[in-house]
């Protein structure tokens, strides 16, 4: 398959690039663009970790990005006369896994049809369902230009790899925007996101909620503990390889019994401790002085974003303690505005986390296909519109009439093709 590392095609003004991995820029000159005024201007988060080269580095060095594993970094980058504009975060993909936004069914319907979905070029980062940048534009340079020089860039990087389309995932709502000017093809889809309305402790935020739901919250809370477990938050300089050792054991255990083959390796979370110890935060379960359970989360400046979970032994209500009622105890003392809570559903409804729409954008090169794609998303952003508004509305949350408050007020009843979420639901893999 031929690549494209080398200088690309040029433009009067710009010359764009392919980068075979990280190891070609800097840190610095990485993380400039990451986090200039101009690529965080769209959003509220001023330090997204996952766009960090630590963290994008991290999943090369280990060997979980990799020609081996389906995810060859073609990274893209806009010079002009020798001035970086901005780079975009890219992957030349040899199949659909470990993206959480689902092509599969474009991909046999178009293979059926004759044709070669793969390989495809993938703007995201890695295993990682969270809404992110993905144009990271340099301080100083104008973002249409960049943007414009960057998407040019990709395209001109699936014509050379001979890729059968560009998916650009987990993007922030003005990049959609501005992709859909484009030409790429927008699609939505739904994740489940805490809000801090300026709570002081958890307290305040179940006074939030109807009775009946603070009262259930706080039974699963106590009946979690209740076999003599504790919970510990570490971060930074306090966590050790042993605690590495210890989720990394729950990690591919609950991995490997619900979805197979686990995505990162051992080796890419001592790298994530030596690079950026301080943007993460385990929280472990611990019964008879031994660990029984963890789930990772990063921090950012504005948000808490919650990413994998195992453990090795069930207990009931313990996976919501861990991943959701702890990561909303952090939030709070930090004084974070929201926590992001991984790709799994409908099941955190309940326990206060609200429908949230996530954007995506796709470049089909086969005319064929992309209208078959578009017609396709058509109806599927309309159906996922109806369904967060459906969700929103069995949030636990007190509601107002015209009367006054209302503490525990009847639900309106969800269209026939809706499902009510079960309070109980278990994750489906180690996502939390």
């Amino acid at each position: 398959m031929k690549q494209a590392p080398g200088p690309m095609p040029e433009t009067p003004t710009l010359t764009v690039r392919a980068l075979p991995g990280l190891k070609d820029i800097g840190a610095a000159e990485w993380d400039a663009c990451a986090f200039s005024p101009e690529t965080l201007a769209a959003g509220d988060e001023t330090h997204n970790p996952f766009v960090s080269h630590a963290f994008l580095s991290a999943l090369e060095d280990s060997g979980c990005v990799s020609r081996r594993t389906g995810w060859l970094p073609l990274h893209v980058s806009v010079e002009r006369d020798g001035a970086r504009l901005g780079v975009v975060p890219c992957y030349l993909k040899t199949h659909s896994q470990g993206e959480y936004v689902f092509d599969h069914g474009w991909a046999d319907a178009y293979e059926r049809a004759g044709g070669e979905y793969y390989p495809k070029l993938q703007v995201s980062v890695p295993f990682t369902p969270v809404t992110g940048p993905r144009f990271l534009i340099a301080p100083g340079a104008d973002p249409d230009e960049a943007t414009a020089g960057l998407v040019a860039g990709l395209r001109a990087l699936r014509a050379e790899t001979k890729a059968s389309s560009i998916h650009v995932t987990f993007m922030r709502e003005a990049e959609w925007d501005r992709a859909g000017a484009a030409g790429f093809l927008q699609r939505t889809d739904q994740q489940f996101h805490w809000q801090n309305d300026g709570y002081a402790r958890f307290d305040d935020f179940l006074a939030a909620l109807a009775s009946r739901k603070r009262k259930t919250i706080r039974k699963e809370r106590r009946d979690a503990l209740a076999p003599g477990i504790s919970v510990e938050h570490l971060t930074g300089a306090d966590i050790t390889e042993a605690h590495w050792d210890a989720f990394y054991a729950f990690y591919t255990d609950t991995g490997s019994r619900k979805w197979g083959r686990p995505y990162l390796n051992r080796r890419f979370f001592s790298l994530l401790s030596e690079r950026m110890a301080d943007r993460v935060l385990l929280v472990m379960a611990k019964r008879n002085d031994a660990y029984i359970a963890g789930a990772i989360n990063l921090i950012g400046d504005t948000a808490l974003y919650g990413r994998n979970w195992g453990c090795i032994e069930d207990h009931p209500f313990l996976h919501f303690e861990v991943c959701y009622y702890q990561a909303i105890d952090f939030a709070i003392a930090r004084g974070l505005k929201r926590v992001e809570a991984g790709a799994q559903g409908e099941h955190k409804l309940a326990r206060g986390y609200r429908p949230v729409l996530m954007h995506s954008a796709h470049d089909i090169a086969d005319p064929a296909l992309r209208r078959a794609v578009a017609d396709y998303l058509q109806r599927e952003r309309a159906h996922v519109a109806e369904a967060v508004d459906v969700l929103d509305t069995l949030t636990p949350f007190r509601r107002t009439d015209e009367g006054g408050a209302c503490d525990g007020a009847a639900r309106p009843e969800a269209s026939p093709s809706k499902t009510v979420p079960s309070e109980t639901s278990p994750p489906e893999s180690s996502e939390t």
